[in-house]
């Protein structure tokens, strides 16, 4: 299976959401964090993202006569490179989309039933904006949004640091006719 095939399925983008930021975590961890995901759907998904190159088995343990696995997120597999997006016909758009619309509102439904949520403290956004920009400045909106987000990619779990989701969504809107005068 592909990155593509790998990472366009709700359940395991969530899967490397958590384990984003240098985390390592046991199978029992994510379901933890995903209490809504049955344990067994949680184990298949971590199996096809290991043996997919996505998740490495960093620690193994004996846990009760059983073997308990520490996974580490491979952050440079986990992307849909540009050859990937450039071949991908409108159905796989369709499809990747989906998954990233239902992962997030998975995520942002998680979040909400947690004990004493506050979104106004925990400064939650869902901010949408119409911008009319050139081919030039549509480029130099995403390099910079990438030069803001690349460094805090680095970030670990530390004292103090909550883990965000961040989901940059953009396309078009209307027909492209009505856009050229």
């Amino acid at each position: 299976m592909d990155s593509l095939e790998l990472l366009a399925h709700p359940v395991r983008l969530r899967i490397v959401h958590a384990m984003s930021g240098g985390q390592t975590l046991t199978t029992t961890q994510l379901c933890a964090r995903m209490p809504d995901v049955s344990k067994a759907t949680v184990y298949r998904h971590v199996e096809l993202l290991a043996s997919g190159g996505i998740l490495e088995v960093v620690e193994e343990q004996r846990v009760r006569g059983a073997v308990e696995r520490r996974y580490q997120l491979r952050r440079e597999r986990a992307v849909i490179d540009a050859d990937q997006a450039a071949s991908a016909v409108p159905e796989d758009h369709r499809r990747i989309f989906a998954a990233a619309m239902a992962t997030l509102l998975a995520e942002f439904n998680a979040y909400l039933d947690r004990e004493n949520v506050d979104p106004a403290a925990d400064l939650v956004g869902y901010r949408q904006h119409a911008l009319w920009l050139d081919h030039d400045e549509l480029l130099g909106l995403i390099a910079d949004m990438r030069a803001a987000i690349a460094p805090r990619l680095k970030n670990a779990a530390a004292p103090g640091r909550s883990q965000y989701l961040l989901s940059p969504i953009m396309f078009p809107i209307g027909p492209k006719e009505a856009h050229q005068r």
